[in-house]
């Protein structure tokens, strides 16, 4: 989720430490989130998921997680 917080570059360099994504798809999703509001960064199964949150959290960044579309 975008915040007026948090600064982009701080944000990018978070998602990589914190999940598989590469600087690239990093850089994307946080302008995706800057700009629209929020951004999927991935897809994994639910455990996962929310220890993605709590990652997250501990950096001061927001992340929620949805269910797939089946």
């Amino acid at each position: 989720h975008n915040d007026d917080v948090n600064d982009i570059l701080d944000v990018v360099e978070t998602i990589c430490d914190l999940t598989p994504l590469n600087l690239q798809r990093a850089a994307a999703a946080t302008l995706e989130a800057h700009n629209r509001g929020l951004a999927l960064l991935l897809t994994t199964h639910r455990e996962r998921a929310e220890l993605y949150v709590e990652q997250f959290r501990s950096k001061s960044l927001t992340v929620t997680i949805e269910a797939a579309d089946c």
